[in-house]
């Protein structure tokens, strides 16, 4: 229904008399009101600094974390160049300038084809905000096929577009850590480019991903917001919440597609940095939904494979709208 839930921390007790007025006071204009036992607020960051703690404790990142399965397990040159760049992320400090990458001529290979591939879809692809966003990175960034963009560089741009910046992590974050970023307009992003073995595939994000499937939508004042406004909704929340938090996420800022004159689009960064995926996304072959945060927030992902389902909002004004009430 479009009722609301409230959760009040006071310190006192429930007998003493301004805590039994309040209750009555309360009682009259809700629908219901609840006594409960005392709960423990996850930590949370209050200050942009705190960022510095968040980043120091990734999930999944450098080599040591690698699985056997991971398409660079097994090359010795990959997991040093890994832990190289990592280090850049471990010791940058809120405040500092973000240390440039000099790119192997192996990585700018991987980056140029996909960069390739994805340039073969950019026209039909992708929904219009996002065909609108891409070339001011291509302008003032420098997205070429020959060329890995730097992350201060981009950073640059979306601070003077809408106020987001981005700041270096070595891997994976967990799901409250990478939204409670997101509340001080802070996208987390690697540096590192995923094994060329597999170009079409990465276990974990790597810079294509970041750049180009996130990166771009940042310039878009209306998804800054509403990425802060989860990020927001995240501090301090229940791991309940943070779930749910996430499944939407995935069902929409990564994975998400939009209707545009009658057309299907895609918006989500996982599909828009993968020439294989967005091109399944917009086929015959998987189920897709009218999106439902209440719904999407049940469902369970697999982060291995192509997507069995997607969810497509009416329009991409209305997802962000919709969004907003989980």
């Amino acid at each position: 229904s479009d009722s609301v839930t409230i959760n009040v921390g006071f310190n006192g007790n429930f007998s003493d008399q301004p805590v039994t007025k309040v209750f009555k006071e309360l009682e009259q204009k809700c629908i219901f009101v609840v006594p409960t036992s005392s709960y423990t607020v996850p930590w949370f960051p209050t200050k942009i600094s705190d960022l510095d703690k968040i980043r120091s404790r990734c999930i999944m990142g450098g080599s040591e974390t690698m699985q056997s399965d991971h398409p660079g397990f097994h090359d010795k040159d990959y997991r040093q160049r890994r832990d190289m760049i990592a280090d850049i992320a471990k010791n940058f400090r809120v405040g500092d300038k973000i240390k440039k990458v000099q790119y192997t001529e192996q990585e700018k290979k991987t980056w140029r084809f996909i960069f390739e591939k994805l340039m073969q879809l950019y026209p039909s692809h992708p929904c219009f905000e996002y065909q609108l966003a891409f070339p001011l990175l291509v302008e003032h960034c420098g997205y070429r096929a020959d060329n890995i963009p730097q992350l201060q560089d981009v950073s640059d741009l979306l601070f003077e577009k809408t106020g987001f910046t981005l700041q270096p992590v070595y891997g994976l974050l967990s799901n409250r850590d990478f939204f409670n970023a997101l509340a001080f307009r802070v996208f987390c992003s690697t540096q590192y480019i995923r094994h060329h073995g597999a170009p079409d595939y990465t276990p974990e994000p790597d810079i294509v991903h970041e750049l180009v499937g996130h990166a771009p939508l940042f310039t878009d004042p209306d998804f800054a917001d509403f990425s802060q406004e989860i990020g927001l909704a995240s501090l301090g929340a229940s791991e309940e919440a943070i779930e749910k938090l996430a499944r939407c996420y995935w069902y929409t800022v990564e994975f998400g597609l939009c209707r545009q004159r009658g057309a299907l689009k895609a918006y989500g960064a996982g599909l828009l940095s993968s020439f294989g995926e967005l091109q399944y996304c917009l086929s015959e072959k998987p189920e897709v939904k009218p999106f439902d945060p209440n719904v999407a927030s049940k469902i369970p992902y697999p982060i291995t494979n192509f997507q069995p389902l997607y969810f497509a909002a009416d329009s991409f004004y209305k997802m962000k709208r919709t969004d907003e009430t989980i």
